[in-house]
């Protein structure tokens, strides 16, 4: 087992094929997932809008830093599938962004002084 990086991976997607139960249990709790309810967590927050068009799942996933950011976001679009299909939701064009915190670099403006 190599290094361990953590990764924040955004998963979009679109809805699809919406049943009536499903749009009516997405619609009851579209305020406890809205953009102020975003936030990066290991079993992954769900985001979307009333419109529900698209969503968004935001991931921490831990994996070894040999296998990459492409093994990260290939986790998490996994989690993001079981997620919806558990809750019975219609979804398709699954695409995942990756950013691998260990290694951004953080730039600081410099200080007034």
């Amino acid at each position: 087992m190599g290094t361990q990086h953590t990764y924040r991976v955004i998963v979009r997607g679109t809805f699809d094929g919406l049943t009536d139960a499903s749009r009516a249990a997405l619609l009851a709790e579209v305020e406890e997932h809205g953009l102020a309810q975003m936030r990066f967590t290991p079993e992954g927050s769900l985001t979307y809008d009333r419109v529900l068009k698209h969503f968004s799942y935001r991931f921490v996933v831990l994996s070894d830093a040999e296998d990459g950011e492409e093994m990260a976001g290939a986790l998490a679009e996994e989690q993001a599938e079981k997620l919806l299909d558990g809750l019975g939701h219609g979804y398709r064009d699954l695409r995942s962004t990756v950013t691998d915190m260990d290694t951004m670099k953080i730039n600081r403006k410099p200080s007034r002084r």
